[in-house]
């Protein structure tokens, strides 16, 4: 019975052995793997915020053109007008001191329907002309990939052709 007892705490010695010097290896190996799985977890909460980011600029511009072409912008100029109201839908991505900061831009610009050439003053908006707004937006980023530029910028356009002016009378660019 002795030597039963013996080799039981000699083999128990070797598995304690064993276990400590694979203590160090679990340590390792769990660092290996926890750092690309939260990569990889963020990188799921960036990209899916990025798309949002888009697609909100991009509604936003659809809807200064729609606003743009029915030309009922009250007593404020057209342009001011279809700014504000990219600027309502953009659910705060282009917001007053991104715009005055530098770090957004919304552009109206209007063609000619015959020449297609761009087209700027009085009659500008007029009916048939095309009406083009494009916006875009510098972002800083949080995924380490994109931290070497520091910053994401989004753009959108869209256009349309100018309606007739209710009541027959231009509005103020």
């Amino acid at each position: 019975m002795k030597s039963i007892s013996n080799n039981s705490t000699s083999s128990e010695r070797r598995v304690r052995g064993r276990l400590k010097s694979q203590r160090g290896s679990a340590l390792l190996e769990g660092a290996l793997i926890i750092l690309p799985l939260l990569a990889i977890g963020f990188a799921l909460l960036d990209y899916p915020l990025a798309i949002f980011i888009q697609n909100t600029l991009r509604n936003a511009v659809r809807e200064g053109v729609r606003y743009a072409i029915t030309q009922q912008t009250g007593g404020s100029g057209q342009d001011a007008a279809i700014s504000s109201v990219v600027q309502a839908n953009s659910m705060g991505f282009l917001n007053s001191a991104d715009l005055s900061a530098g770090n957004a831009t919304i552009t109206i610009t209007y063609y000619d329907k015959t020449t297609l050439a761009a087209s700027t003053g009085t009659g500008s908006n007029a009916q048939g002309n095309i009406c083009v707004v494009n916006a875009s937006v510098t972002r800083a980023w949080m995924a380490p990939l994109w931290r070497s530029t520091g910053l994401l910028t989004f753009t959108a356009s869209s256009s349309d052709v100018m309606e007739a002016p209710p009541g027959g009378v231009l509005p103020s660019r």
